[in-house]
């Protein structure tokens, strides 16, 4: 009957939803926490935003829970909030007797057969005692829906997406008056207390149901304050001008799924699963590279690069998963340059990147070294910003080049048309010899390496 933080994220719908756990794992939101004599059942009340708290109940026995707060997500934030004040001992549950609220749920819930705990029985209210034998054999009718529930059901799913999709646009409206003020007032300002300015900007943006574009506000001074510092201005400007490009393409189609994802929230797995506009690729693939980053909003982002060996198809998917940063790092799931076989579901959207991993089987014969790209470097880079120009971070598959200096000692990519600068010192073995193919990252106005051929074999990204 114990929980942990693993099993969290795993209940938890999609990643906002663990987010808003995490605020409200903290025992100033909670009241009346408990459990049932036998540890078997938890609840307390959390304080919500009006004048009565949510009540929450969870079982540790199946994960069944209860909340009467009116979120459509299941569970809510507030059972995943009551699980991790559990499972990370944040407050302390006396085994108190079980509240007829309580009792009410577990009634309602509790199928015939089942094993049913002293506690649970005594609060649980009793059946009533049928009239005879063919009475209590006799099948349960089942419910017919009342057709006018089903139009008030369906009304007031209307009247809150509605209400989202006014919230999104209003926060949109509040950052493009934020970043008119970013520029006004001079960047040299900005730069100087772009922490503080981003913070402020993002919580708004939160507030008005843009969660995704707050993440990325929240992360906007680390990016810019790892670049050099001659060079933070030009970012800052590209950086916002993104901004407002994605604004922009979100007002003029609101209902696409992959601007949607970087404004709002990502699809629930099942849902891409279940959606018919979802690509799905089986290919031999191999890993180029993992990132792991500990983000500003206390959870670690786990990031894993794939290569389509197959060329006709997406060239590249991007594996992404978060856990909370008080979990603990996590032991690898892929190896880099690891080769299998494995069908991947991307995200719908015209860029297909982002995507789920649904199998994944060894091969025996590893394939031959993955080819560099036909086209020109100008051509490689310049294709998907075309398409997506907002992207904050674009993987390219780089021609034949090498590895140049320059007289202050910084590293660029060399092509036959075209030199790009690396974001870091490349590794070694990478400056040694001619590259026939390379990976890498497009972000910020500078290559990140995540992999690259040679004639001495692979070699991995990083230095």
């Amino acid at each position: 009957m114990a929980i942990d933080l693993d099993t969290i994220e795993r209940l938890a719908p999609d990643q906002p939803a663990l987010k808003a756990a995490a605020g409200l794992a903290k025992p100033g939101k909670w009241s009346n926490v408990a459990s049932s004599d036998d540890g078997r059942l938890i609840w307390g009340e959390c304080a919500g935003s009006g004048a009565n708290p949510y009540r929450v109940m969870a079982d540790l026995d199946d994960h069944g829970n209860k909340c009467t707060c009116p979120s459509r997500k299941f569970p809510c934030k507030h059972v995943l909030a009551l699980f991790w004040l559990k499972a990370a001992a944040v407050v302390p549950f006396p085994a108190t007797a079980v509240p007829d609220w309580v009792g009410d749920w577990l009634g309602r819930r509790r199928k015939a057969g089942a094993a049913v705990s002293p506690a649970v029985r005594e609060a649980a209210p009793a059946p009533a005692a049928p009239k005879d034998i063919a009475t209590a054999l006799a099948p349960e009718p089942e419910a017919v829906e009342d057709p006018r529930a089903a139009e008030r059901r369906q009304a007031a799913a209307a009247r809150r997406a509605e209400d989202t999709q006014r919230a999104i646009l209003d926060a949109l409206d509040a950052l493009d008056s934020w970043i008119g003020d970013q520029l006004r007032l001079g960047l040299a300002g900005f730069l100087d207390d772009a922490t503080a300015r981003c913070r402020r900007i993002a919580a708004r943006l939160v507030d008005g149901k843009a969660a995704g574009l707050a993440g990325r506000l929240d992360e906007l001074p680390a990016r810019l304050l790892g670049l050099p510092a001659g060079d933070r201005a030009r970012g800052a400007i590209v950086e916002l001008g993104k901004l407002v490009l994605l604004a922009r393409a979100f007002r003029a189609a609101p209902t696409d799924a992959a601007l949607r994802r970087q404004i709002a929230t990502a699809e629930a797995r099942e849902s891409v699963l279940a959606d018919p506009g979802s690509r799905q690729v089986t290919s031999c693939w191999e890993v180029l590279a993992e990132q792991i980053e500990t983000r500003r909003d206390g959870l670690v982002s786990q990031t894993t690069w794939l290569l389509n060996l197959d060329p006709s198809g997406p060239r590249f998917a991007m594996l992404l998963d978060y856990f909370p940063a008080s979990a603990g790092r996590r032991g690898p799931v892929f190896t880099p340059g690891e080769q299998f076989a494995g069908e991947v579901v991307y995200y719908p959207g015209a860029v297909p990147l982002r995507a789920l991993l649904v199998s994944r089987a060894e091969i025996t014969d590893r394939r031959i070294a993955w080819q560099g790209n036909d086209a020109s470097l100008v051509a490689a880079l310049t294709g998907p910003l075309l398409a997506e120009p907002w992207a904050s971070e674009v993987p390219i598959l780089l021609p034949a080049g090498r590895i140049a200096f320059d007289p202050g000692g910084a590293a660029w990519w060399q092509g036959e048309d075209a030199a790009l600068p690396l974001a870091a010192a490349p590794p070694p073995l990478a400056t040694a010899t001619a590259l026939t193919a390379a990976a890498a990252l497009w972000s910020g106005g500078r290559l990140t390496l995540l992999a690259a051929q040679s004639a001495w074999g692979r070699i991995d990204g990083h230095g």
